[in-house]
């Protein structure tokens, strides 16, 4: 009885993945290996990002002109998601920065193991912070600061 049940079981069971995976062939395996922030200036950003926050630098390749391709990733996954330090210098994008930097809207968030002691270590560094470190109703505990090229950044406690 119980190798029947078994059997049923793990029939079920496989059927579940395959449909799974059909669907996943449907919709497509999208993965965030790239994001931008849009800042004012690239290497004021890359010194911030990098000397301030810990990033490092990961591609520099110049567009012509000032601009370059610039990205930066975490010391921690110098093989993961890569944050483009992108110029903003588009008129699109001098409204849209100023108008989400002025509501308070952050432009992205990162993920710290301690919100608490980045917020210390960061404020030592002369970060500026639109407050201390407090929960999010009932989500992670966040803290805001200003990155000096235009954007206000979120961190939260990863869990």
């Amino acid at each position: 009885m119980h190798r029947r049940s078994f059997v049923k079981v793990g029939a079920a069971a496989s059927a579940a993945t395959l449909t799974t995976q059909a669907q996943s062939k449907k919709a497509g395996t999208f993965k965030i290996k790239l994001s931008s922030v849009f800042v004012d200036d690239q290497e004021k950003a890359l010194k911030f990002y990098t000397e301030i926050l810990g990033f490092i630098k990961k591609r520099d390749i110049p567009l012509g002109g000032k601009a370059k391709w610039l990205t930066v990733v975490s010391a921690d996954e110098p093989h993961g998601t890569e944050l483009l330090l992108e110029p903003s210098d588009h008129p699109a994008t001098k409204v849209f920065k100023k108008a989400i930097y002025e509501q308070g809207i952050p432009l992205t968030m990162f993920a710290v193991d301690d919100v608490q002691k980045e917020y210390e270590r960061l404020v030592k560094l002369a970060v500026v912070f639109r407050g201390k470190p407090t929960p999010a109703g009932t989500g992670p505990v966040t803290a805001t600061f200003d990155d000096t090229c235009g954007n206000l950044i979120r961190i939260f406690q990863a869990a």
